[in-house]
Formats: structure tokens, C-alpha cells, sequence
């Protein structure tokens, strides 16, 4: 079968029930997005779906045919990186830095459909998980890019 990912054409030879999650890292080494959960829950396995958040960890690879697939290998535009990325540095976000590609998928997904969340719209959108607890960090960082033009995310 053939994917879209990051704006290119890739043929992949597996299963159709294979979760996308494991195609990614396992078949064409885009090990950004992280296994955490298995459950779809954590959402350390965040990526776009034709621009929407989407965890990965549990989605057959053959429901992404068709769709447009945007890694945190792909948030980055002509190899700089991403105003959120910047963002992130800038609050210093990460600390162990295991969940912040979901959480940067997550982030992005929400600012192109809403580029002025309130903090009740960020609290409900941003659902990941981090086990060093960089909430505050990563509402902050979210806060900042309402004043800012973040519409060059990837869709």
C-alpha cells in the first residue's frame, strides 16, 4: 500500500490491521512518534491526519490510505523549526521530552483550527499526557502562540 507522509509518496508492505504507529518507526524510521500506552490514550503516538491530531498507536496503517500523514518529522517547514517548536524551547516545555511530539502534533492540530484558544479551549484540546508534568509549560507556550501567527501548520 501507499502513504502519505510528510508531504511525500511511500509504499509500505504490511498488513492492513499493522497499527500505523509501528509503520512509521519500523518501516520508514520516523522514530518521532513514541509508543506510550498502546491504548490511544497517552497520546505520545499523536500525529495529523488530513490536519487532525490523531493517535496512531491503535489505527490499522489501511485507515490512513488515502489521507495525508504529518509526522513530527514533517511539523518542521523547510528545515527550520516550527513556531511551536520555538515556542516550546522558549518556555522550556520539555523536561524529559519523551510525550512533547504528541504534544506538539496535539498543539499544532488545535492552533489550525483555532489560532485563539482560551485556556478552557487548551485545557479540553490538550489531553496528552506527561509524566513530568509540564502542563503549566505547555499552556504557557500555547498561550504565547495566540499572539502570533501559527497558521503554517502542516495539514
Amino acid at each position: 500500500m501507499t502513504l502519505e507522509v510528510n508531504g511525500r509518496k511511500m509504499a509500505v508492505d504490511t498488513e492492513g490491521d499493522t497499527p500505523l504507529l509501528w509503520v512509521l518507526r519500523d518501516e520508514l524510521g520516523l522514530t518521532g512518534t513514541k509508543y506510550g500506552c498502546g491504548l490511544a490514550l497517552c497520546g505520545a503516538c499523536t500525529v495529523h491526519l488530513d490536519g487532525v491530531a490523531t493517535r496512531c498507536c491503535v489505527l490499522p496503517v489501511e485507515a490512513a490510505v488515502g489521507k495525508k500523514i504529518t509526522t513530527i518529522e514533517g511539523l518542521a517547514v523547510q528545515e527550520k523549526p516550527h513556531a511551536l517548536q520555538a515556542l516550546w524551547i522558549k518556555h522550556q516545555v520539555p523536561q524529559c521530552g519523551y510525550c512533547q511530539s504528541g504534544m506538539l502534533m496535539a498543539a499544532a492540530s488545535l492552533l489550525a483550527g483555532n489560532p485563539k484558544p482560551t485556556g478552557q479551549q487548551i485545557d479540553a484540546a490538550m489531553t496528552n499526557i506527561c509524566r513530568c508534568g509540564t502542563y503549566p509549560r505547555v499552556k504557557a507556550a500555547l498561550q504565547e502562540a495566540r499572539t502570533i501567527d501559527i497558521r503554517k501548520v502542516p495539514t
